[in-house]
């Protein structure tokens, strides 16, 4: 008899069709908003999407109750996510010192990498920054998780105003978000500088990550291996269909070559999972919560993932 088990997750191409040995997956294709404050606060599917940022904070807590598997639906780059506003003068990122910078929320998994780009590729000080965390678009978002800020930063929390509202007024020089609020973004050519910044690091950001329930996890281990064998089995049809020139699977054009161009330079899985295949992200992600209190300590990518999917087994 097959476990019944229910999966939230956005409705991603590389996600589609999933069938996983020996379970049956009730599939509940949600608003990625919706997916996080539903698992985050009340636990209400056995395996979710989830902020890689929360994720990383929940786990490095004592009797966490979620388990980790090294499935990566959402990866984005994230030069593009700094926007300057109209107070003018914000033309590189170390003109970011000594301005205030809006932010969703400090624990954000956008958020981490962009300030851990800023600090370790473009030597920008965070404590010289004032931030200021608020809702993008709307008032009254607030921080999830626990935070221990490194000396010297303060966050100032404003629940009254979004964060667009306070760039389009000039309270804010700037703002780092996932979402677009207005404004200029710093970084024009981000394209470009992704690509160079990849191809010099091997970083290519991971935003969530899927976990289960631990009490699902310890009941039936063997679950684990078998979603991630799913997932990488949808991933590779979609991998297929995005190169394929013969027919638009999506309504874009050129799709296929610039696939290619990216398959060119990342591999021939150029979207992976799995631990060895993404350890320079992991490792700089790790480092980047770490530095700017999001968990108490640097965790070892090790510990991060169910034991059963660190390796894939060799025929």
């Amino acid at each position: 008899m097959n476990v019944a088990l229910s999966l939230a997750i956005a409705p991603y191409d590389h996600a589609r069709g999933l069938e996983a040995q020996g379970i049956d997956l009730n599939v509940l294709e949600l608003p990625i908003e919706e997916i996080f404050y539903r698992f985050t606060r009340f636990r209400e599917f056995d395996a979710s999407e989830m902020s890689f940022a929360k994720t990383l904070a929940l786990v490095s807590q004592p009797g966490s109750d979620i388990v980790p598997l090294p499935v990566f639906p959402s990866r984005v780059f994230r030069h593009s996510a700094i926007y300057a506003g109209k107070t003018g003068g914000i033309k590189k990122p170390k003109d970011l010192e000594g301005r205030k910078v809006g932010i969703p929320e400090w624990a954000q998994t956008a958020g981490i990498y962009v300030r851990g780009l800023l600090q370790h590729e473009y030597g920008v000080d965070l404590a010289r920054i004032e931030w200021f965390q608020a809702g993008v678009h709307q008032p009254g978002r607030i921080e999830k998780v626990k935070l221990d800020l490194p000396s010297g930063v303060r966050v100032t929390p404003v629940p009254g105003k979004s964060l667009a509202q306070m760039l389009a007024s000039g309270e804010l020089d700037a703002v780092i978000s996932a979402r677009d609020p207005g404004g200029e973004r710093l970084f024009k050519d981000y394209i470009s500088l992704e690509a160079e910044y990849f191809e010099k690091t091997r970083i290519f950001p991971i935003m969530h990550v899927l976990v289960l329930r631990r009490a699902v996890y310890e009941r039936d281990r063997w679950i684990a291996m078998n979603l991630l064998k799913a997932f990488e089995e949808a991933k590779r049809r979609s991998q297929a269909r995005l190169v394929e020139i013969g027919l638009s699977h999506v309504p874009m054009p050129w799709l296929a070559e610039h696939a290619r161009r990216w398959r060119a330079l990342a591999g021939e899985d150029f979207w992976p999972y799995g631990i060895e295949g993404n350890r320079p992200t992991l490792e700089a992600f790790t480092q980047y919560a770490f530095e700017q209190g999001v968990t108490p300590r640097k965790l070892q990518i090790e510990e991060l993932f169910a034991p059963e999917t660190r390796e894939s087994f060799k025929i």
